[in-house]
């Protein structure tokens, strides 16, 4: 009876949600959702914030005894989900082009793409790429858009795969380092994983003010 019990709480994970995806896979469940949310576009809806900083905190055994993760294969599978996911997105842009985008029904992932070009365009590639880790849905669709747009492959791949350690670790170690030093910081996991959400947004808003202070300097000088 064990094995199909488990089957079935597998079944019924509600993908939305990070706690119930973690509590049903676990770090290799967390490695997929990063690769999913990075590299196919049909993951562009995963909680890829909330996940990585909640299995973080799940790490510290503070969120309750029903789910625990260890903190080394996690920040292993994180990072590896992560960075690879974003390189098959490269590579699935380079071959398929801007036809995905083209024949999308989704309004968030036509918006998504308009806003990763838009990036690319105005920061270069090397900022835009590692700026669109924070950005959901962003951080989606550059990576197929940057192959779509030729972006040189080693810049591609040097740069996501430093916004990706960066993502991925830092927020998984926030979350663990919070957990470790908060007790029964569970209790406040939704509003927390909100605040995650909106300053993984720092980055991304100080990038534009700079740009656009940058932009109206030249005309308050004339």
């Amino acid at each position: 009876m064990t094995a199909p019990l488990h089957v079935a709480s597998q079944l019924a994970v509600n993908v939305l949600d990070a706690r119930s995806l973690l509590a049903a896979f676990g770090v290799l469940g967390a490695g997929v959702v990063m690769f999913a949310e990075t590299g196919l576009l049909v993951g562009f809806f995963l909680p890829g914030d909330s996940l990585l900083f909640t299995a973080g905190l799940l790490c510290t055994g503070s969120a309750g005894q029903a789910v625990h993760l260890s903190l080394g294969p996690l920040l292993i599978a994180a990072a590896f989900g992560a960075v690879a996911g974003a390189q098959c997105g490269y590579l699935l842009g380079r071959k398929a082009g801007g036809a995905p985008f083209a024949r999308s029904r989704s309004a968030r992932l036509r918006e998504g793409a308009q806003r990763a070009e838009e990036l690319l365009e105005r920061y270069g590639f090397a900022k835009a790429v590692v700026l669109a880790r924070f950005v959901p849905v962003v951080r989606t669709v550059l990576n197929p858009m940057a192959g779509a747009l030729r972006v040189p492959v080693r810049t591609f791949t040097v740069w996501q795969v430093v916004g990706g350690l960066v993502w991925s670790l830092g927020l998984t170690l926030a979350g663990y380092a919070l957990g470790s030093s908060i007790p029964n910081v569970d209790r406040y996991l939704l509003p927390l994983v909100a605040l995650i959400v909106v300053v993984s947004l720092v980055p991304l808003l100080a990038e534009v003010f700079r740009s656009r202070r940058a932009t109206r300097a030249p005309q308050e000088r004339g």
